[in-house]
């Protein structure tokens, strides 16, 4: 019987009232947890402090990943109603989609999505259905008809201030279906102030996909098997995490998506290997060592969930489930519109 550890010590109860519902009028004016393994320390902050965490020559590595509109509604031949749920765009006219319908449409059926669209339903993989668009391109009927991909815990429709809010400042690449939401709080007056602080900013890209909100199938964490993603991380930027590891400095991750694309780059010494691939790469208590971050920046995430285990492989279980006692007790917001929390592993070294 493995000796792994179970998914269900990843669990913990949150009270429905913490789970933000709704972005922070500014986005700057989210709580922040410092939450310190090395000093075993918890301390109660703002996020607008974020700064005086960070020194010159730290590397900040963010996702700037943009999210599309990849909510759609519709329906079967029948009258049934359906909902889609883009997982990622195959081709100019095919997708994968989650799908929510009292019945599952079969091979052929034609959909009619509400704007006046159409989706073939070509076959159905695992969890998912590949779709083909016969008369647009998916990306262009998405822009036309799709609504933002607020997550599930979020018990409200969509809201044109949604379409600003749940996007990082700093999104450029189209194909996300969520938010990389630690980067949801920095507002561009930040981003510029760190920079003539001397912290450098560095970009790297992965499309988060909606396996990210699915549950996890097993018992244990090594019968985990999470859903491709697709990343990433230019010569240039791998050239200044090499830099900055050579001289000491630390490279902070901004987001458990920042984070895993750099570990999923990362050779057996910690050296950054540049170019685009698809991860699967897993990160828990107990699995593939962390080479590369020294800090991470991060939201609060769900009990039972990957990234909850990536935050404890980081931090330690104990110490990750101290944090998120004190943040419940605290009154955090939690999720993709909540708090952050910022975690160093390393001391920064330099002045």
């Amino acid at each position: 019987m493995s000796d792994a550890q179970r998914i269900d010590e990843f669990d913990f109860e949150l009270p429905a009232a913490l789970i933000a519902q709704a972005p922070p009028a500014q986005r700057r004016d989210s709580r922040l947890l410092i939450a310190d393994p090395l000093a075993q320390s918890m301390i109660d902050g703002q996020f607008a402090q974020l700064p005086n965490q960070l020194q010159p020559g730290d590397l900040l590595v963010f996702n700037d990943t943009r999210v599309i509109p990849a909510r759609i509604f519709g329906r079967r031949p029948s009258g049934g109603r359906v909902e889609l749920f883009l997982e990622r765009v195959i081709g100019e006219h095919q997708a994968l989609m989650q799908l929510r319908a009292s019945k599952k449409p079969r091979a052929g059926e034609i959909l009619e999505i509400d704007g006046g669209a159409r989706l073939r339903m070509v076959e159905r993989q695992e969890s998912f259905f590949l779709l083909e668009s016969p008369d647009e391109e998916i990306l262009g009927l998405l822009d036309r008809v799709g609504h933002v991909p607020l997550p599930p815990y979020i018990e409200r429709d969509d809201q044109q201030d949604d379409a600003d809010r749940y996007q990082t400042v700093y999104a450029r690449e189209r194909g996300a279906v969520a938010a990389p939401t630690a980067g949801l709080h920095f507002d561009q007056a930040m981003l510029d102030a760190l920079a003539a602080s001397g912290v450098e900013l560095g970009y790297l890209t992965l499309h988060v996909g909606a396996g990210t909100f699915q549950n996890l199938r097993g018992e244990t964490v090594d019968q985990i098997q999470l859903h491709a993603e697709r990343y990433r991380i230019s010569e240039e930027l791998a050239a200044r995490i090499a830099l900055a590891r050579t001289e000491g400095r630390r490279v902070i991750a901004v987001g458990t998506t920042s984070l895993r694309a750099l570990e999923s780059a990362a050779s057996g010494s910690g050296a950054v290997s540049p170019g685009s691939a698809e991860t699967s790469l897993f990160i828990y208590p107990g699995g593939p060592p962390i080479q590369v971050v020294d800090a991470l920046l991060t939201n609060f995430h769900l009990p039972r969930s990957s990234l909850l285990m990536l935050i404890s492989a980081f931090a330690g279980t104990d110490f990750v489930r101290r944090a998120y006692a004190h943040a419940i007790a605290q009154g955090y917001r939690f999720f993709s519109y909540g708090d952050a929390m910022f975690i160093p592993r390393k001391c920064a070294v330099h002045p």
